[in-house]
This record gives structure tokens, sequence and C-alpha cells, in this order.
């Protein structure tokens, strides 16, 4: 097998599942017991907590952990919008988020009476900082724009778009689930942001949410005191300790995946663009993500594509891993300009740590054979 598809998940390291393994066997107490075995599972994720704030240069109380990068992003922006309300009600994203995103601003505009603009991006995918500035409003509270974007791996001009909210008095909230680990994050650019687990070699249903001392916001659940009354329910300890040595591995790697990857990446991208006629990167121009890449198959579609790769021991991805099933064309694509024909036509390739240069180079031979069985 060949795998390209770690924008949707990435297998857990053995060192994570090590530093996991404790919880999920000995230390099995509920963190919210007083007794010995739960001042065990507590002690794992304060250490945990402590570790991530660390890593990311924030304060302990500042994260909140969560079941997942799409609960991070729902708790981020509905519960900010409820909190600010009385401020203002209307909110900024854009046209290319995930739509962990997109689908939290869609209810609050329908349900709840907020007013959502939906920013345009550049053909390169990229969002315009005057576009966000021209759309600031004395009633805006909120604007939430990914730091790059996972399906083409575009990153936006995130300093920029800070220094405008920070100017304007609005929240500055941003989904880095594929961000992290890739690049660096200043997190004073930010006044909550998202991540989650798997995308960085630990398990899945792990995320936190961070949000910036004294910033305001509703929790979504009800039912307990965990997480400081924002995210109530018990924790889980193995997720959020093998969160934190994910973390800390990311970190340690950075330099070196992005030194070993990128040139791969840069690889197999000019091995299809001169292998395959007719075909193109989308993005290419813009800063993006080391491992990731975006190719247009026009006069395809990306079902057969998929299809025809899996049967070769190929794994890609036609988009966002949440929305399989869905056999739609790319928003994010349609977003930059793309029809819906040739959105529908286009993978995403996304490498991790275990991929070497002989799969690039095999990769290549089997997409072309396979480009060529369906151009024929």
């Amino acid at each position: 097998m060949i795998y390209l598809d770690a924008n949707a998940t990435t297998p857990v390291d053995p060192l994570v599942l090590e530093a996991m393994l404790p919880c999920l066997s000995q230390h099995f107490g509920n963190p919210s017991s007083t007794h010995y075995a739960g001042r065990q599972s507590r002690a794992l994720i304060d250490s945990s907590r402590d570790t991530l704030a660390g890593l990311l240069g924030c304060k302990s109380h500042e994260l909140i952990f969560t079941a997942g990068g799409t609960e991070s992003d729902n708790l981020a922006i509905l519960g900010l919008a409820r909190a600010h309300a009385a401020k203002g009600r209307h909110l900024i994203t854009c046209a290319s988020e995930h739509h962990a995103v997109l689908h939290a601003f869609d209810f609050l505009e329908k349900r709840e009476g907020f007013s959502v603009t939906r920013l345009p991006v550049n053909p390169d995918g990229t969002v315009d900082p005057a576009a966000l500035q021209a759309a600031i409003r004395p009633e805006t509270t909120l604007v939430s724009l990914m730091t790059a974007n996972n399906e083409t791996g575009v990153r936006h001009p995130i300093s920029a778009l800070s220094a405008i909210c920070r100017a304007s008095g609005v929240l500055f909230h941003s989904d880095a689930v594929q961000s992290f680990g890739k690049e660096p994050l200043d997190l004073s650019l930010f006044d909550a942001l998202t991540l989650a687990a798997h995308k960085f070699y630990g398990p899945k249903g792990a995320g936190l949410l961070f949000l910036k001392s004294g910033v305001a916001i509703d929790a979504l659940q009800l039912g307990g005191t965990q997480e400081g009354q924002r995210r109530p329910g018990t924790e889980n300890p193995a997720a959020i300790v093998g969160m934190a040595a994910a973390a800390q591995l990311a970190m340690e790697r950075l330099s070196h995946d992005a030194a070993t990857l990128g040139p791969l990446r840069d690889r197999l991208e000019h091995g299809l663009l001169n292998r395959c006629a007719g075909v193109w990167a989308n993005g290419a121009g813009a800063p993006r993500l080391w491992n990731t890449s975006s190719i247009t198959f026009p006069s395809s579609d990306a079902e057969s594509l998929l299809m025809a790769l899996d049967l070769e021991g190929v794994c890609a991805s036609s988009g966002s891993a949440c929305m399989v099933g869905s056999m739609q064309p790319s928003h994010v694509l349609e977003a930059m300009g793309l029809s819906s024909l040739r959105a529908s036509s286009s993978l995403r390739f996304s490498l991790g740590r275990s991929i070497t240069m002989d799969a690039i180079d095999l990769a290549v031979q089997k997409v072309g054979r396979v480009w060529d069985r369906l151009c024929a």
C-alpha cells in the first residue's frame, strides 16, 4: 500500500501508543473522582495539559480538551458568537473553510439570526487581507480563517489577517488542524485556535481548543464542571496523554519532516505533471504546506480515479475525508474559480512520515497508468 492521505489521518506513532497504554490498563480511574485511582488519571491529564501549554507557548488553563477538530471548531464559533452577541451579531469566515467551520456559521445564520460574511479567496486560494478589512463592521465580533487549507495546503497570510482583527477589536479564531506539526504556530496571533491529534500521529477522538485567557465563551454541552465548565463530560485520559506525546514528537521532528517530505511532495507533483498530460496543481503559486498537493485531472472524475488507484494500492483523496460519500465537487476548488466539473476531477495527495522516494516514483507510475486507461 502507498499511503498518500496523511491529511485525512496519520497512524498512531509507536511512542505515542506506548505513552497511552498505561491509561488503558492500570490508570482507569475517573479523573473527577477524589480517590487514589481518580487522582492518578487527573495527574496524567494535568501533566499532559502542561506539556501542551509549554509546546504551544500558552497558559495551561487556556487549553480546552475536546473529542476532535470538529467539536473544537464548533465550540469556538458557536460559543464565541453567542457569548459576544450583545456586542454585535456580524461574523466573518471564508468560502474555502472546512465544513466544520462553514456549517457552524450556516447554523448561526439560519437558526439564530446572525449575519455572516463569507470572504472569497484569490485564484491561488489565499484570502486577501484587504477583503477582510473591507468586510469588518462596527458590529463584527468574530473572524474565523484557517491557517492552511486541508485540501490544497494553501497557507493564508495569518499575521496580516490577525493584525486587522486586533486593530478592529474583533476576536480571531483559526482552524489549525492541518498546520500543527508542519509549521510553527504563534498563539499570540489568535484568540482561539483548533487542533486535532490524529493529524499529527496521535489518536483519533482527541482535540483541543486554545482560548485566550479572559475571552468569554458559552459551553455547548451541559452536565458537569470539567474543563472549567467550558466542555463538561468525563475526559479521555488516554487520548489526552496521546495527544501530548504526539505534539511533543511533532515539534521535535518538524524540521526533519519538512526537509524530508517537502522534496518528496515536489517530486510527486512534478512527476505527475510530467507524466499526465494536461493536469495541473491547484494553488501551486501560493505558500503551501510542504506535504500537500491538489491535482486536477481534466475530463475525468475523482470517484473513478480513486477507485482505480485503490485497486493499484494507492490511497489518496478527493478532498476532505469528512465529506466522503457526498460525491460533491470540492467547495474549496470552486471557491478558487474552478468549474464544478473540474472541481470534481481533482485529487489530493498528502504525504506522511512513512513515505519513501521509491514509493513516490511507483505512485507516479500507477497514477499514470490509471490516467492512460481512463483517457483511452
